[in-house]
């Protein structure tokens, strides 16, 4: 990860106008609730200090799920190049989480940033061979226009928040790139 990789992915985001909250790990309850709105289901996160609010149901039921507004999932990896996120589908529920409410809030490190698909497909070779992983690549809100206008939300959600987590390293770039 890179301080360019970081300021690309963001400036792409913000073309596909998806919001971006930028924050250390220990601030992401905060981060996300600022951006989740109510009722929220979520996946747990696999980040070190991370958490996430005390309305978000990690456990969602079916009917949980239906009712929510907002899903909060964790990306595995971000494609600076085209402001993409990885999720991947696991036993936690990710996948759904991310796919079938309003409001999507993907919370992702920035240590977690690659370049371009060539990074990605060399992380996710491995992945997919030794760990036979599945992984949505998600850009953006879902959109549209086989049926005409452009529709939004028709197959995914409609909005997109990222919470994107400073680490040590990604901090350290910053100040040794200034």
């Amino acid at each position: 990860m890179s301080l360019s990789d970081t300021t690309t992915f963001t400036r792409r985001l913000d073309d596909l106008g998806v919001r971006v909250a930028t924050g250390p790990a220990d601030a992401c309850a905060e981060l996300v609730a600022a951006a989740a709105g109510e009722p929220a289901v979520g996946a747990p996160l696999d980040v070190p200090e991370a958490s996430l609010p005390d309305h978000v149901e990690t456990d969602p039921t079916t009917a949980d799920l239906r009712a929510a507004h907002t899903g909060v999932t964790g990306a595995s990896l971000g494609i600076a190049e085209y402001g993409s996120v990885a999720i991947e589908s696991d036993r936690t529920g990710t996948e759904p989480v991310s796919l079938f409410v309003d409001r999507h809030v993907v919370v992702l490190r920035e240590d977690d940033l690659v370049p371009d698909m060539p990074d990605a497909f060399a992380w996710l070779g491995p992945r997919a061979r030794d760990e036979s992983v599945d992984v949505v690549f998600a850009t953006g809100p879902s959109a549209t226009a086989d049926m005409g206008g452009l529709v939004h939300g028709a197959h995914g959600p409609k909005e997109v928040h990222v919470v994107l987590l400073e680490t040590e390293s990604s901090r350290h770039v910053e100040d040794t790139d200034e």
